[in-house]
C-alpha cells in the first residue's frame, strides 16, 4: 500500500487543519458583521444570511473534527484507515444546511404575513458586503485544497461558504429592491428564494456523502485508467475479471482477479502484479490494490466472474 512520504503526509495533514480553523474565524467574523447589518436594518433577509453563518460556524467545527479524525492512521479497529470520516462530516453539514433552510423559509413566511420597512440601508450593504468578501476568499481555498487533496469535508464546507457567498448576493439585491421600489414584500421573498437555494446545496452534499459511504465506484476518469492498464497486460495467457474500486477521502481502493496459467511459478504470477500495481499507481495514489491470482486452466477461476461490475472491454 503506497501512502507516500510520512513528513509529505504530515504536511498536508497540518495544512488542512490551518485551513479548517481559519474557516472556523471566518465563520465567528462574518456571523458577527452580518448580525450587526440585521440589527441596524431589521432586514429578514439579511437575518437568513446571519443564520445560514452560523451553521458555517457549526459545519467548520465538524469539519475541523473530521480532518482530524480522519488523519489517524489506520489501527486493529480500522485497517482500511480513517478518511470516511469526510464524508460523515459532510452528511452532518449537509443536514445543517436542510435545518438553516427551514428557519429562513419559517423568518420567511412571518414577514411576508406581516412586512415591515427595512432602515439604514447603506450601512446595512456595506457590512454583509465586507462578510461576503471574506467568504468569498476563504471558500475559493477550501474549494482548492479540497479538490487538490480530495477532502469532501473541506469541499463541503468551501461550497458551503460560496453558496453563502451567492446568498449574501441575492439578499443584497433584495434590500436595495426594496429601497428602489418601496415594495417590503421583496425582502421575504428573497429570503424564500435563498432557502430554495440553501436546500439544493444541502441535498447535494448529502448525496454526495451518501455516494461515498456506499463505496461508490471510483470517477470515469480513474476508471479509464484502470481498463488502460489492464488491456495492456491482457493478451492469451493473462485474463482480468471481478474488478471493483471505491474511494475513501483521498485513498483509492482496487479490487481485482488475475488469471494467469497454472504452470507459471508464484515467482511469475508475484512479478506481474508487482508491474500492474506498478502502473495502477501512476494515477491513483494513494491507492490500495488488491489481486487475487487465479489458474486460466481451472473453472473454478471464472466463477465469480458474474459479479464483475467493471465493463473490462
Amino acid at each position: 500500500m503506497a501512502t507516500g512520504a510520512p513528513h509529505a503526509q504530515d504536511a498536508r495533514n497540518r495544512r488542512l487543519r490551518r485551513l479548517m480553523a481559519l474557516s472556523i474565524a471566518t465563520a465567528l467574523a462574518t456571523i458577527t458583521l452580518k448580525a450587526v447589518a440585521w440589527a441596524v436594518t431589521g432586514s429578514v433577509g439579511l437575518l437568513a444570511d446571519a443564520a445560514e453563518s452560523v451553521v458555517n460556524l457549526v459545519a467548520a467545527s465538524v469539519g475541523l473534527l473530521a480532518v482530524i479524525w480522519a488523519s489517524r492512521p489506520p489501527d486493529d479497529e480500522h485497517a482500511y484507515g480513517h478518511e470516511k470520516a469526510n464524508y460523515l462530516a459532510a452528511a452532518f453539514e449537509g443536514a445543517l444546511i436542510l435545518v438553516a433552510a427551514a428557519t429562513i423559509a419559517y423568518a420567511a413566511i412571518g414577514r411576508l404575513v406581516d412586512p415591515q420597512e427595512i432602515d439604514d440601508v447603506g450601512i446595512g450593504v456595506v457590512v454583509a458586503g465586507v462578510a461576503s468578501a471574506l467568504n468569498l476568499v476563504m471558500a475559493r481555498a477550501l474549494l482548492q485544497a479540497g479538490r487538490d487533496e480530495r477532502a469532501l469535508a473541506l469541499e463541503a464546507d468551501g461550497r458551503h461558504l460560496m453558496t453563502d457567498v451567492w446568498t449574501s448576493v441575492g439578499v443584497v439585491v433584495g434590500v436595495v429592491l426594496v429601497v428602489v421600489t418601496g415594495w417590503t414584500i421583496l425582502d421575504p421573498i428573497v429570503a424564500l428564494v435563498v432557502a430554495a437555494n440553501i436546500v439544493v446545496s444541502g441535498v447535494g452534499l448529502v448525496r454526495r456523502s451518501a455516494d461515498g459511504l456506499m463505496d461508490r465506484a471510483l470517477e470515469e476518469d480513474e476508471l479509464a485508467h484502470v481498463r488502460s492498464v489492464l488491456e495492456r497486460y491482457r493478451c492469451d495467457t493473462v485474463e482480468f475479471h471481478a474488478l471493483r474500486t471505491r474511494r475513501a477521502g483521498p485513498r483509492a481502493f482496487v479490487s481485482i482477479h488475475v488469471v494467469v496459467p497454472g504452470a507459471w511459478t508464484v515467482q511469475a504470477g508475484h512479478d506481474l502484479i508487482e508491474r500492474l500495481e506498478r502502473d495502477l499507481r501512476v494515477g491513483l495514489d494513494p491507492v490500495t490494490i488488491t489481486t487475487h491470482l487465479e489458474p486460466l486452466e481451472d473453472p473454478a477461476s471464472f466463477a465469480d466472474a458474474a459479479l464483475d461490475r467493471s465493463d473490462l472491454p
